[in-house]
């Protein structure tokens, strides 16, 4: 199962590790938390549509996404799970939301007032966005929200959940957790004095595996249902056992022993001090694989053996130990025998965070959907 490729490059993901993960928190939470599985950026690169479905079959209860078009995008796909925008919608596009059965997120009084004038059939569903801390999208204040409840005076708007985003829920102080949980609280009692079936959920990955009994009524899993820790302290704690869903992997398309003094790629910035054996892969940096990743390992029959020269746009060099023959699999993330590379390892290289490794790879390359680890 995949996409067509006339490249040998491709991308692997594991929807058995997606549902062992989703499984792994529900282990873990308070028996009736729901799971909220978030797919927005393309299911962090690994494919919307198909980890929506795994992710459903697993038992999540709901889809996130960020913006109108990734809902609808999964309605394509024929996926008719719930599902909820966290982002801001233009309340022009409200009626679409309305058709398609997607709940939007709100938290301005001005948009429920434009939202109000125009004309739809049915039930808009709605969640509040409280911002208790992050400094992002929300109502801050006990004034606002009773000021936003009040004009939520149309039978059209059903107000069917709220919730909250923790900014430090992953790091080792928890101070300001603790202070967002306490904001969090207060405006908490106003929403529920308001309606009290209103559907709650304040947790993220962090939060949901590192304090399960402090959820509400459900949890957004975003990054750890891909199987990747949220952050170095999440991941040395290890709250519960996950299962990296997505690998990267091609072939060598060009193996040339080089003399002494040869230089590789542009800028020639990688000169060889000896006779060299170098391996052309077909993966640049329209790929994802950013430029400052020269140096790094890839794996080639279970040995690491590092990229040299400069990335180009479509293709870059690898020193090798040896002669391999053209077709020999290359794998820049995953496992090999007993070796990993792993996208933290990456991300540590680029001064970043695992996430945006996953974003950042390109659609280009095919998704190939396995089902190994299940």
């Amino acid at each position: 199962m995949g996409e067509v490729s006339y490249r040998p490059a491709w991308i692997e993901v594991d929807l058995g590790a997606i549902y062992y993960n989703i499984h792994q928190l529900q282990n873990r939470l308070p028996e009736g938390t729901e799971i909220f599985a978030v797919v927005k950026a393309n299911g962090y690169g690994h494919g919307d549509v198909e980890v929506a479905r795994t992710a459903i079959e697993a038992g999540a209860s709901m889809l996130a996404v960020a913006l109108l078009e990734e809902a609808l995008h999964l309605r394509e796909g024929g996926i008719l799970a719930p599902i909820l925008v966290l982002g801001w919608v233009d309340p022009k596009y409200v009626p679409i939301a309305v058709e398609h059965h997607i709940t939007l997120t709100f938290f301005q009084k001005s948009w429920l007032e434009q939202v109000k004038q125009i004309p739809f059939k049915g039930e808009l569903s709605l969640h509040l966005k409280v911002d208790t801390g992050m400094g992002r999208l929300g109502v801050t204040t006990k004034s606002e929200l009773e000021t936003l409840l009040e004009v939520c005076n149309d039978s059209r708007l059903h107000i069917a959940g709220a919730f909250t985003h923790f900014a430090t829920a992953d790091e080792r102080g928890l101070a300001y957790y603790e202070h967002q949980q306490l904001n969090w609280i207060k405006l908490q009692q106003i929403l529920q004095s308001y309606k009290n079936d209103l559907l709650l959920h304040t947790g993220n990955s962090a939060a949901s595996m590192r304090f399960p009994n402090q959820m509400f009524d459900a949890v957004r899993f975003g990054i750890s249902m891909y199987g990747l820790y949220p952050s170095p302290i999440v991941k040395e704690e290890k709250p519960i056992n996950l299962h990296p869903a997505m690998s990267l992997h091609t072939k060598l398309i060009h193996v040339k022993q080089v003399p002494t003094g040869r230089s590789i790629s542009y800028g020639a910035t990688y000169t060889t001090d000896r006779e060299e054996w170098i391996g052309t892969i077909p993966l640049g940096y329209a790929d994802g694989l950013a430029r400052q990743l020269t140096g790094m390992d890839v794996l080639i029959e279970g040995k690491r053996m590092p990229i040299v020269g400069k990335i180009c746009m479509d293709q870059c060099m690898i020193r090798l130990d040896q002669s391999y023959p053209i077709g020999t699999q290359v794998t820049l993330i995953g496992k090999q025998f007993e070796e990993e590379i792993t996208m933290d390892e990456i991300a540590a290289r680029l001064e970043t965070i695992n996430y945006e490794i996953a974003c950042m790879l390109s659609s280009r390359i095919p998704r190939h959907y396995l089902n190994s680890t299940r």
